[in-house]
Formats: C-alpha cells, sequence, structure tokens
C-alpha cells in the first residue's frame, strides 16, 4: 500500500479556483488520482463563496481571475475568519507580487510554469501544517483534541456520533464567527444534500450533548442563515 495513502483517513479535500480549464483538468487528473477530493470555481466571486460554504484542507487559487482576483479573495476569506492554507499560482515571480500576495493572507506561491510533482508536494505541506496549529480546539470551557478525538466540556467527557463531531470541529474552528447552513450541509453530505432539513436534526443532537447537562449555552443560532458557537467572553 502507498504509504502517503495509508497515512490519510480521508481525502483532503481541495478547492480550485482557476479559470483556465486545461490547468483544472490537469490537476483533476493527477491529484484524483493521487486521492485529493476536488472542487473547482472559474472566477474569483465563486470561489470565495465555495470557500465559505465548504470545508476544505486548502485552496489552490490562481492571481488573475475573472470578476475578483486571488489577492483579493483572500483577503476577504482571511477578514472573515477562514484560516484555510491557500497556494497561490501565478506567473508573476517578481519580490513586489509576492509581498503583495504574503500580505493578503496567502501562504505559499508556485510559478507557472510548475511541475504537478512541486504543487502536491507544497499542498501536503501546507495541510500539515494547517492541521498541526489546530490539533486542539478550545471555546471556553469546550475542548476538542483531532488527535484523540476526545471531546470534553468543564473536564466532563462528552459522546455524540460521527455527524456532530463534524459540525462541532467546524463551528470550533471558525468560533465565534457564523457558519452558515449551507457550508455545515456540505460538512456532512458534500454535494447532495437530503430535501428535508437533517441538518437541524444533527443540531439539535449537538446541543443536547453540548449544553444540556451545563448553565451557559455555547452553540447559537441565526434563524434561516447559520450556527455558531461562542463562549461568554467572545460574545462580550
Amino acid at each position: 500500500m502507498d504509504s502517503k495513502k495509508a497515512q490519510k483517513s480521508q481525502p483532503f479535500r481541495v478547492l480550485v479556483v482557476e479559470d483556465n480549464r486545461d490547468l483544472v483538468s490537469n490537476l483533476f487528473s493527477y491529484l484524483e488520482a493521487r486521492d485529493f477530493s476536488l472542487d473547482a470555481a472559474r472566477d474569483g466571486v465563486s470561489g470565495l463563496h465555495r470557500a465559505l460554504e465548504g470545508v476544505y484542507d486548502a485552496i489552490i487559487l490562481d492571481w488573475m481571475l475573472p470578476r475578483m482576483d486571488g489577492p483579493e479573495l483572500v483577503r476577504q476569506l482571511r477578514d472573515k475568519g477562514l484560516s484555510t492554507p491557500v497556494l497561490m499560482l501565478t506567473a508573476r515571480d517578481e519580490l513586489p507580487s509576492k509581498i503583495i500576495g504574503f500580505k493578503s493572507g496567502v501562504d505559499d506561491y508556485l510559478t507557472k510554469p510548475f511541475e504537478l510533482a512541486e504543487l502536491e508536494v507544497r499542498l501536503e505541506a501546507l495541510i500539515a501544517r494547517g492541521r498541526g496549529r489546530h490539533r486542539v480546539l478550545r471555546v471556553g470551557d469546550l475542548t476538542f483534541n483531532l488527535s484523540t478525538q476526545g471531546i470534553t466540556r468543564a473536564g466532563t467527557s462528552l459522546r455524540m456520533h460521527a455527524a456532530c463531531r463534524k459540525l462541532l470541529e467546524v463551528l470550533m474552528r471558525e468560533s465565534p464567527a457564523m457558519v452558515p447552513r449551507e457550508r455545515l450541509e456540505r460538512v456532512i453530505w458534500g454535494d447532495d444534500p437530503p430535501d428535508h432539513d437533517m441538518l437541524r436534526s444533527h443540531i439539535y443532537e449537538l446541543r443536547k450533548s453540548v449544553d444540556g447537562p451545563f448553565e451557559t449555552k455555547l452553540i447559537q443560532t441565526l434563524p434561516k442563515v447559520g450556527y455558531c458557537i461562542v463562549a461568554e467572553a467572545q460574545s462580550q
């Protein structure tokens, strides 16, 4: 068995924001054969919406895009609190352009033309660093150890099924920001959510585990918009 694939409990999810159809096709062919799961957007505005609604391990982003360029897209992601690692693809190799990109929140650069093998290595390094920064999530007295999958609140161990764990991870990563319903649905069902409102049932179960036994409630709802998890200190 390939050692890299053996280390992946599930495929890395990557968003490709690129308007060159041939390049997108090459990226999909190469990375999907190496156990990556890819989505694509062909302009900056669509890419921004995808990045905010989906859950990705990394984003591959072109600099020159229709409707919104790459640096502006990254600035808006960072302003909204999204820390997903971004690998910028660009033909601009001069230092001033790189400085603009890094100041916008880009994590790494790859200058066109490039070798797909180098892109894969850089992508995996970004994902590993990103995951390493967030192995233990904390919001108030709630703790989620991603390595052991142990969840505690005020020292009390909490049990919940896999769907609730996925929702909790996203809510804690993005805390105190509101996470849209569409993004949470994609966490569980990908691009094929159920017709009826199953998300509400999962949130109900999550609330029972996280808030039920405790006086202070952490999970908040913005009707018809989404959910967030906020500690008292964050809400003041």
